[in-house]
């Protein structure tokens, strides 16, 4: 497939303004571990934000393949920068497709217009690939949830306005798929507490924390979804994330690609441009094959949701294979600049750290290949 001369656009516009906002601060964004959230109003004005919701909850009336191209973009100039600024909207993607009205119209136009940050809470110390094992509790009393228990690894943690927390809210059910709901906390509730985790390996200027629960209310119309859906609605909103984790994996091979051929053409090595050695260029080849295989299938897997014919499957390949080329491609571009790719000073460095979050947050690449062998095992040959 080929994408629209609109698609294009906002490819070029995300781009320019990646280049313009933050390319020359990301180096210090990594190193303080930061983001400048004014980038993030910036970004909101420009209309790069939750571009898939509706038009009547405030959004572009877009599709997630444009929300797609927007993070591919993003990360292609800074992973980093790029997570701090898609990650924005994380979690309206389930609002708008299980919220009830009231929450859509209350919550939903307040993302896009840079009023408010929003994130999602699931993973536990003890709970990460297998979501059944989460012991986060939310026990209903009379009209309200009172919500006790410790979240890991929450992106926007200690500056979202709103988390959507996955909870046992029937712990009695034998069914363990159906034991837990999504609830819609207000992180100024009391009782709860955000910790900044400190030291990742990569994609430091988006924040990460660890986040507790001690009794916050809840009231019970902050249900988002169903009482004992929660898995169910879980397991439709990473259909829907992982195609933007797979941008992000293209976007840092495509950076690092970029980096890689500017580095070749200009250092000189047996009596000519490292770009003119054989080695070098079957290995250029390799990288930019595997990147627009990877591209193709996540263009393709966003685009069949967009147009109501989601494949589970085709997902886990897309996210799968673009964290695996992430993490090729900026191994095989740090080669290349030798000893330089191991000074800070050049970007290669950090996107060699950045690259491998990919292979592991939204389903690590087991659990996807895990759904992909699932489907296929099942069919009747």
């Amino acid at each position: 497939m080929e994408l629209t001369t609109e698609q294009k656009d906002i490819a070029k516009a995300a781009r320019e303004f990646a280049e313009k906002e933050f390319r020359d601060r990301a180096k210090e964004f990594d190193e303080k571990e930061e983001f400048d959230l004014s980038i993030w109003k910036r970004a909101c004005e420009n209309g790069f934000i939750g571009v898939f919701l509706e038009e009547g909850f405030g959004g572009a009336g877009l599709g997630f393949l444009e929300h797609c191209i927007i993070t591919e973009e993003f990360w292609r100039v800074d992973p980093g920068c790029g997570q701090a600024l898609v990650s924005c909207s994380f979690g309206s993607e389930m609002i708008q497709a299980f919220g009830s009205e009231s929450q859509k119209n209350d919550i939903l136009p307040r993302i896009p217009s840079g009023e408010i940050i929003i994130g999602t809470a699931i993973t536990e110390p003890d709970a990460g690939s297998d979501v059944s094992l989460v012991k986060t509790k939310a026990e209903k009393r009379g009209d309200r949830y009172i919500i006790n228990g410790t979240k890991m690894f929450v992106t926007n943690g200690c500056i979202a306005d709103y988390l959507l927390v996955y909870a046992v809210t029937n712990p009695e059910e034998s069914n363990v798929h159906k034991r837990c709901s999504v609830i819609l906390v207000k992180t100024d509730s009391p009782g709860f507490e955000a910790l900044k985790i400190h030291g990742k390996l990569g994609i430091r200027a988006s924040n990460t924390a660890e986040v507790s629960f001690s009794n916050v209310e809840v009231p019970v119309k902050n249900l988002v979804g169903q009482e004992k859906r929660g898995f169910y609605q879980l397991m439709d909103f990473f259909n829907k994330t992982r195609n933007h984790v797979a941008a992000e994996g293209v976007g840092i091979a495509q950076g690092a690609l970029e980096m890689a051929i500017s580095h070749v053409k200009k250092r000189k090595a047996f009596g000519g441009y490292l770009s003119r050695l054989q080695g070098v260029q079957f290995k250029i080849a390799e990288m930019a094959t595997r990147i627009e295989a990877a591209r193709c299938l996540y263009w393709r897997s966003a685009y069949l949701l967009d147009n109501g014919k989601l494949d589970p499957a085709l997902v886990s390949m897309a996210k799968w294979y673009a964290g695996e080329i992430a993490v090729y491609v900026v191994n095989e571009a740090l080669q290349l600049h030798g000893g330089y790719g191991y000074i800070a000073e050049y970007d290669i460095q950090r996107f060699y750290r950045d690259a491998k979050i990919v292979e592991i947050y939204e389903g690590s690449k087991e659990v996807e290949k895990t759904i992909i062998a699932n489907k296929f095992l099942k069919k009747v040959f």
